[in-house]
């Protein structure tokens, strides 16, 4: 058995930088992967699949270079291919790099291989076994396949297989109108395939107010993806053609046929082989690794970071998480997830930038609210860019002049959300983003304007 200060299964976002600051206040640390080296953002996430965006986007702007006074002879060619190899290198030079620095830090022991718990302070990889005072458990998340009518009997990709294709689909069927499959119906779409977007609930990304999943729908219908909501029964057969997603839509064809269909309802943590059992972890209904405030398991010495604890779904929230526990056990500092805002993006093109509540969301608080709104289509630099898509939002408490929450769906909206987001972090009131002075011409130089238009909702 081999003694070590710290045990972190799993090189996603939160565990080599936690590896790096055990490992220079002087602690010995094995680190375990049995996958690829940066978890699910470097190898099947964020990094390939902005990459895909990016191609996407560049393909479409050549598509409107006229709009511009650009003039392209011939039509614009997608070589599949190279944009695969092109998502692969960026994601493996990642890959390579966050392996390069484990394996370069001093007092630390790097395995590849499964680790399953033994008990509280020993896990088992291979033959060997280790053990340690303190456990990390970074392990991610993985697609969910749900068990829909024939899914074992046809061909269906997750985000993870469609990553791999060199083809370009005839038509793709995407099961899910969330933030995974509506990044790849834009960006198929973009490649050149007909694409047709299937979600049980009435509108798409649910989570979102009303106004902005209208607005998106709108946005990809303009490109002519196909969303058929209200799927409230869907069953997969095989199909001459591929695979036929049988629904029970209000409207439309009872039958969508595609080549290619994509699977994209959710996510699971994978914690369900790591003999957590063992260890007297407990987890929620949904796999999930229960953890109170600062990460810690019910298990004392064993916290739990990232996708699998089911407090953040994102790169970002699972650096924090490394962040939180760092600063807790090494800085003398007493910070907890309680401090943290919730903010993401969806990456279709224009970006939706999030903070906070919805406006949904605000209202069952009970609070009096103030609401702000702006289309893009009244802000100088989209009119400029010809990217005229899209709104701004503010919701406000009226009483304590505090901002609840912010959408901006439009181009930028991914970055100059982030004004919105630090003044919410810093506890002001919108009246000091209102007095800002942004530089012009800019996106974020409208949410001024916006927090000014601020009426009762």
């Amino acid at each position: 058995m081999t003694h070590a200060d710290a045990i972190i299964i799993g090189s996603g976002q939160a565990g080599p930088p936690l590896a790096g600051r055990l490992t220079a206040a002087g602690q010995h640390v094995v680190v375990v992967e049995r996958q690829q080296f940066g978890g699910t953002c470097v190898n099947t996430g964020c990094t390939p699949t902005k990459t895909l965006v990016a191609s996407a986007y560049a393909a479409h702007l050549a598509r409107r270079a006229a709009d511009y006074g650009v003039v392209i002879e011939g039509a614009v060619r997608i070589d599949m291919a190279a944009v695969k190899a092109r998502a692969d290198k960026v994601s493996g030079d990642s890959r390579k790099g966050v392996e390069k620095w484990l394996r370069g830090m001093d007092r630390c022991t790097v395995l590849e291989g499964h680790a399953r718990f033994e008990d509280a302070s020993t896990i088992r990889v291979g033959g060997d076994t280790y053990t340690a005072p303190r456990i990390f458990v970074n392990v991610g998340g993985r697609a969910r396949v749900p068990d829909l009518p024939g899914v074992h009997d046809v061909p269906v990709l997750t985000n993870t297989s469609m990553l791999a294709l060199e083809e370009l689909p005839r038509h793709l069927v995407i099961v899910g109108g969330s933030y995974i499959g509506l990044e790849f119906a834009q960006m198929y779409r973009r490649f050149g395939a007909d694409v047709t977007v299937v979600e049980m609930g009435p509108r798409l990304i649910g989570r979102e107010d009303e106004e902005i999943s209208a607005a998106i729908r709108t946005i990809l219908e303009a490109e002519g993806i196909t969303v058929r909501t209200g799927a409230a029964c869907i069953s997969l057969a095989r199909h001459d053609e591929g695979v036929a997603v049988q629904l029970d839509c209000h409207n439309g064809p009872p039958v969508a046929v595609g080549s290619h269909v994509l699977l994209a309802v959710g996510r699971q943590p994978n914690t369900d082989d790591l003999g957590l059992d063992r260890a007297g972890v407990v987890l929620d209904d949904r796999g999930y690794i229960t953890v109170d405030d600062t990460l810690r398991t019910n298990v004392p010495g064993i916290w739990a970071l990232g996708d699998c604890n089911g407090r953040g779904a994102f790169t970002h929230t699972s650096y924090n998480d490394f962040e939180i526990v760092a600063a807790n056990l090494l800085d003398g500092e007493a910070r907890s997830l309680l401090e943290r805002i919730p903010a993401y993006a969806l990456y279709i093109d224009p970006p939706l930038g999030r903070v906070g509540m919805t406006e949904a969301e605000a209202r069952r608080t009970g609070r009096p609210l103030l609401v702000g709104r702006r289309p893009m289509t009244r802000v100088s630099r989209a009119i400029e860019k010809g990217e005229t898509q899209g709104l701004m939002k503010v919701v406000a408490d009226s009483e304590t002049r505090k901002i609840l929450g912010a959408a901006i769906l439009g181009v930028g909206g991914d970055e100059a959300i982030h004004g919105v987001i630090d003044m919410m972090q810093a506890g002001a009131t919108y009246d000091v983003l209102q007095r800002a002075v942004p530089i012009h011409p800019t996106v974020s130089e409208l949410i001024p304007t916006v927090i000014g238009d601020l009426k009762p909702a």
